[in-house]
């Protein structure tokens, strides 16, 4: 079991920008499905931006509200399937013969983000990237909470998915829609996070469970349970 606060939240997918957008989703929510669109992210250079792929920018329009004005803070990242749009595409490229565009195949690993993070905001916070399966979020807070119980006054929590090329919908089916969240987590006892036995009514989450919490963070829901093949998380607050 591990104990945080969440001092603030921010989460981004096509249709839902912003807090209020999300309040009304989170009250009645409609289903959410795959589009071309991608967050603004006007506050960083241009020549970087043009560099950033989708799931990039959606990490960056919602880590930057969260870290602006604060000082250095570590870093965790968390991403089930990364920059698969990417890497598939320099997979086509060499079936074609072509040649691979370096900064291309720099910015297709898993770790890019934190590094780019690192770099265009000058922040040598230890940082981590994760590949969790589908309760990588939970995984994740586990490694902030260790951050926190270190001494880190504030860890930033980053979690996003792009939705795969088409291809992949065989095997990839637990993305309905490209997402980013971030939580700014803070040593206290507001949340507490418990792996408990699985429950016999134990039923997965309907929507990726990064988003079942930004829709309880809305409603102010005290409790919500996550349930990953033989894992059940509970997320419990106390005040």
């Amino acid at each position: 079991m591990v104990e945080f606060n969440i001092e603030r939240w921010q989460a981004w997918a096509p249709g839902l920008e912003c807090p209020a957008s999300w309040s009304r989703w989170a009250a009645a929510p409609w289903p959410l499905e795959p589009a071309d669109a991608q967050p603004a992210v006007d506050f960083l250079p241009a020549m970087q931006r043009r560099r950033l792929s989708r799931l990039a920018r959606m990490a960056f329009a919602v880590a930057a509200p969260l870290a602006d004005g604060r000082p250095p803070m570590p870093l965790v990242y968390v991403s089930r399937h990364g920059e698969t749009p990417r890497n598939y595409a320099l997979l086509a490229e060499l079936a074609r013969e072509e040649p691979l565009s370096p900064t291309q195949f720099s910015l297709s690993v898993h770790n890019a983000f934190i590094g780019l993070w690192s770099i265009l905001r000058g922040d040598p916070s230890e940082m981590t990237a994760l590949a969790g399966e589908g309760d990588g979020l939970e995984h994740a807070v586990l490694e902030a909470a260790m951050l926190l119980a270190e001494g880190a006054p504030a860890v930033l929590l980053v979690v996003a998915e792009d939705q795969p090329p088409a291809i992949y919908g065989p095997w990839i089916d637990d993305v309905p829609c490209p997402y980013a969240v971030a939580l700014l987590l803070t040593p206290g006892q507001d949340w507490r996070l418990a792996l408990e036995p699985p429950s016999a009514d134990a039923e997965p989450s309907a929507r990726p469970h990064a988003l079942e919490l930004v829709r309880a963070l809305a409603l102010e829901h005290p409790q919500i349970r996550h349930s990953w093949k033989s894992r059940q998380w509970n997320w419990q607050r106390t005040h």
